[in-house]
């Protein structure tokens, strides 16, 4: 069984998105702040599948519970919170957030997205299985990404961007198309997280992603040999 983190500070919160989780089938843990939540977290990384985060809690915030879990792990984080602004939700993205849903939400639509967003971290087309590309070693059976030698520690979405890339060396991504594969269609945010992913993964993978990551300005986005 699935094991899902639902962390927020109010209880009602907690026991409605629970209550539709556990009826859809997965076993729930409940965290009433960002302390609780990343010590529930570090006890149980190994039987986790997804995290739902929201910003405003005691203790660690949400975005602050995000970036401790991104410097170890990719593992899916939902950002839940009552505030809009679009400088929250780019902040949750740049946080290293997967998705993001604004207060107040239909508990039946998170988990559908809840639902969208563990298909896609376990999805993945088999030609993608294990790729060389300059240096790079791409292997999606082990979720792992080698950089002459060393691994690079990437989120869930920019581990898929680059798989986008990789399958179809030359080709160029529009940003629309990115985040139709990898975000769903369902996606209401800003089509800008797209660059900030973009940028990021290019900033992780150093020279080589300066090198080979390319922007087609306009345009999109693709991967070529250099």
């Amino acid at each position: 069984m699935e094991r899902i983190i639902i962390a927020d500070d109010e209880q009602k919160i907690r026991k409605l998105v629970g209550d539709f989780l556990r009826k859809a089938g997965y076993d729930v843990m409940e965290a009433e702040d960002g302390d609780t939540a990343y010590r529930l977290f570090e006890e149980n990384r190994d039987h986790l599948s997804l995290i739902i985060l929201d910003i405003m809690m005691p203790g660690l915030n949400g975005w602050e519970v995000c970036r401790k879990i991104r410097e170890s792990s990719n593992l899916p984080v939902i950002m839940l919170t009552a505030r809009s602004e679009e400088f929250d939700e780019l902040t949750g993205y740049e946080s290293g957030a997967d998705d993001y849903v604004t207060k107040p939400f239909s508990p039946s639509v998170l988990v559908k997205r809840v639902e969208a967003l563990l298909r896609r971290a376990g999805s993945g087309p088999a030609q993608a299985c294990e790729k060389e590309f300059s240096d790079l070693h791409f292997n999606d059976d082990a979720h792992e990404v080698h950089l002459e030698g060393r691994e690079i520690e990437l989120t869930l979405k920019e581990y898929n961007i680059l798989k986008k890339f990789l399958e179809a060396p030359g080709r160029v991504f529009s940003r629309e198309q990115l985040l139709d594969s990898i975000w769903g269609f369902d996606f209401t945010g800003d089509i800008r997280t797209v660059d900030s992913h973009v940028a990021r993964l290019r900033t992780k993978l150093g020279e080589w992603g300066n090198k080979h990551l390319k922007t087609v300005y306009g345009i999109g986005y693709k991967i070529e040999e250099n």
